[in-house]
């Protein structure tokens, strides 16, 4: 397991993604493979907490991947926190600056519900923009659900949203809390990453943004996202 690490962080949010770009081709050249991105920040309420007018974003690994119905050993996070979303998987490339909705409508092969487990180096999650950007946006695993269900007629806005602790349900969202619409949040990605010349792949898995607040994961606890039309995932953390 890695260590907790105490920071205060005086970087630009530019060096930040470049940090994050380093260390990503880092892992690309020992083996791993990029399998999607993931989108953060996508909420009024958080970017007002940070101090921020715009979502941050971060890369998936093949290494990251949980399946449905999975467990996570503790060696494997650090201070987890669940999230529940909306996962687009990609059957063609969308490359910025000009992306919109409409284009990540024609571009998505299919929609799924998804388990984003968010995590920290940094100790407490007392963190500031650039360190959440410079650490991958704070990724950690990613579980996708197993109905996969194509994009036409799904209602993304009004999609509803619930996710269970121990069989509690601790969290409600839509799909409007992802600014407003979870594929203008592809589209905001997709024109971001043009800025360094990277586009979203056909195949990719594009975790949307939360649409709740994250909740705090500890050894034991067993996890479930539901949302209407797509189904449901589900993971947990052994002791």
């Amino acid at each position: 397991m890695q260590a907790l690490i105490d920071i205060k962080s005086d970087l630009t949010m530019e060096e930040a993604y470049r940090i994050q770009l380093v260390n990503i081709e880092k892992k690309v050249n020992e083996g791993h493979q990029v399998v999607g991105k993931k989108i953060g920040l996508t909420s009024i309420a958080m970017q007002e907490l940070l101090g921020v007018d715009e979502p941050d974003y971060g890369h998936l690994l093949d290494t990251m991947a949980v399946e449905n119905g999975g467990e996570i050993p503790p060696h494997r996070v650090l201070q987890p926190k669940v999230e529940g979303e909306v996962a687009f998987i990609l059957k063609e490339e969308l490359r910025g600056p000009s992306i919109t909705v409409e284009d990540v409508i024609k571009a998505t092969e299919s929609v799924m519900p998804a388990i984003e487990i968010v995590d920290s180096r940094i100790s407490d999650w007392k963190i500031t923009l650039p360190d959440t950007i410079a650490d991958n946006a704070s990724s950690g695993l990613y579980v996708l659900g197993d109905n996969a269900v194509p994009i036409q007629g799904v209602n993304l806005p009004r999609l509803n949203m619930e996710l269970f602790q121990n069989g509690e349900r601790v969290n409600t969202g839509k799909g409007s809390a992802a600014l407003g619409n979870p594929a203008k949040c592809v589209a905001w990605l997709a024109n971001k990453l043009a800025k360094y010349d990277i586009s979203l792949k056909k195949g990719e898995v594009i975790l949307s943004g939360a649409l709740s607040a994250a909740v705090n994961a500890k050894p034991g606890d067993e996890f479930s996202v539901r949302i209407d039309q797509l189904g449901e995932a589900s993971v947990r953390f052994t002791k």
